[in-house]
């Protein structure tokens, strides 16, 4: 019965083989030399492939970016054409009197406030309200009756977005005594 070869004995078996054949031994260290130098090509190949792939999804989401900066307000501006071409409109009427030109700044004003409710921007109008720093700014401060750091009146209403404030109300507060 033979004993299974071991790593050592395959080895000096290798070697045997090879300093009886030196040639066959230099045949198949040039083959594997060419099979490795052909992996290692490939190898190359798929490293460069991998890396411009990447360099195209990195360009791709950068113009991506871009055109999202430039465009955003795209569908906002177009809504606001409508509100534009009514002004536009209102200004060409030859004989008009103040009732019809009040009647067209109430619909333009309507068309307005249409596009704002579209677009999640709220009217910031706090009378009679508690003052709030981070909606309101204070003009002044007066004395007056009712209750201290009231809103008494809004000297120019503020807007948010989404409830973020795009400018805050101003507003005269009543002073405490």
């Amino acid at each position: 019965m033979q004993e299974p070869q071991t790593s050592v004995d395959t080895t000096a078996n290798e070697q045997a083989v090879n300093e009886a054949h030196p040639e066959q031994s230099t045949e198949n260290h040039e083959a594997r030399i060419a099979a490795l130098e052909v992996a290692l090509e490939e190898a190359k190949a798929q490293v460069l492939y991998v890396k411009a792939e990447g360099e195209n999804v990195r360009r791709r989401a950068l113009d991506d970016i871009d055109k999202a900066r430039k465009f955003a307000l795209e569908k906002f501006s177009g809504e606001l054409l409508a509100v534009k071409d009514s002004l536009d409109a209102a200004l060409t009427v030859e004989n008009a009197d103040v009732a019809s030109y009040k009647n067209g700044v109430e619909l333009t004003a309507k068309q307005l406030l249409g596009v704002f409710e579209k677009f999640n921007i709220a009217e910031i109008n706090p009378l009679g309200e508690k003052f709030d720093p981070n909606k309101h700014q204070a003009i002044s401060m007066v004395p007056a009756e009712g209750e201290p750091n009231t809103v008494l009146s809004v000297l120019q209403k503020g807007y948010a977005l989404n409830e973020r404030v795009l400018r805050p109300a101003l507003v005269t507060v009543i002073q405490a005594k």
